[in-house]
């Protein structure tokens, strides 16, 4: 299989990427790692009339922290995923990042793909949209001319779709400091090792001084047209003790009333129902042992 006849542009600086965007528009597709891309314009599913390969621009594959604690996280579009598994500043100020990479996909993948590709390309059953949406991350999005910053919760809008702006480009990804008490766990269920997730869910708890849940997030991929966030399921935990009942009870919620997965020749919507409600269990104990200081994994 070979892909439609294109012109390839390997621009050197971020401004001539933005203005070969801003000049093919609609007609044009950016080359980041290409893992999802190049498969799909081989099957000719996508027949851009111009590739703009930005691997030659510097900088846009930085990590910074600020070298304290739980500061802030600042990724550049181009970062590679083997870049987010193994970096200590990726481990110390977001570790939910670092614990998710080694579901995505296998080495020689994580060896190319980068961070900016993945969330543009939004698939539902990627780990990286749910794990920066359960971060609440934001975007620096920029063109010719300007910048907009845009929240996770906000740039995932359906099936492979985000409010990227046609003549626009993800340049960075910001992640906030996670609270003190705070703990994350991600639980994802595959056929084999590497392949798409039948589900998978993201949780961040927040412990107040008591010991009860102050907040949590969870956050689901294969669940719907995009990363699904439980914000009922997670209500229930807000104030309360993370018992084992409790815990039950909002996974039940969160797997029957909230999320929407859909049947394929893979696993039936009951299904993956169930591994949703299983998943968050797990995910939820480990986040919330984490929270507490004894960073240990639930109990399967």
């Amino acid at each position: 299989m070979k892909p439609a006849p294109f012109k390839y542009l390997a621009p050197d600086t971020l401004a001539e990427a933005l203005t070969a965007v801003q000049e093919h528009g609609y007609d044009a597709k950016l080359l980041a790692g290409g893992q999802s891309l190049i498969p799909v314009m081989n099957f000719r599913l996508a027949q851009p009339g111009v590739l703009i390969d930005i691997n030659r621009i510097p900088g846009l594959d930085a990590i910074q922290g600020n070298g304290v604690s739980r500061g802030v996280l600042r990724l550049g579009a181009m970062a590679r995923h083997r870049q987010l598994e193994h970096d200590p500043v990726v481990a110390a100020l977001a570790p939910l990042i670092q614990q998710t990479m080694p579901f995505v996909a296998h080495p020689q993948i994580r060896n190319r793909g980068t961070l900016g590709g993945t969330l543009a390309h939004a698939d539902p059953a990627a780990e990286l949209p749910v794990v920066m949406t359960a971060l609440q991350a934001r975007f620096r999005l920029q063109k010719v001319g300007g910048e907009r910053w845009v929240n996770a919760d906000d740039f995932f809008i359906g099936l492979f779709a985000t409010d990227l702006g046609v003549d626009e480009m993800i340049v960075e990804v910001e992640a906030p400091p996670l609270p003190p008490r705070t703990g994350c766990a991600f639980h994802e269920v595959a056929r084999r090792h590497g392949d798409y997730a039948l589900a998978g869910v993201a949780a961040v708890v927040t412990l107040d001084e008591s010991g009860n849940c102050q907040s949590a997030r969870l956050v689901y991929l294969n669940a719907g047209e995009g990363p699904v966030t439980a914000v009922k399921a997670a209500a229930m935990l807000t104030g309360e003790t993370l018992t084992d009942d409790l815990i039950a009870e909002a996974a039940h919620v969160a797997a029957n009333e909230e999320i929407a997965p859909e049947s394929d020749i893979h696993a039936t919507a009951d299904f993956r129902r169930h591994l949703a409600k299983v998943l968050t269990q797990r995910a939820l104990k480990e986040a919330g042992a984490k929270a507490a200081g004894k960073n240990q994994k639930a109990k399967r």
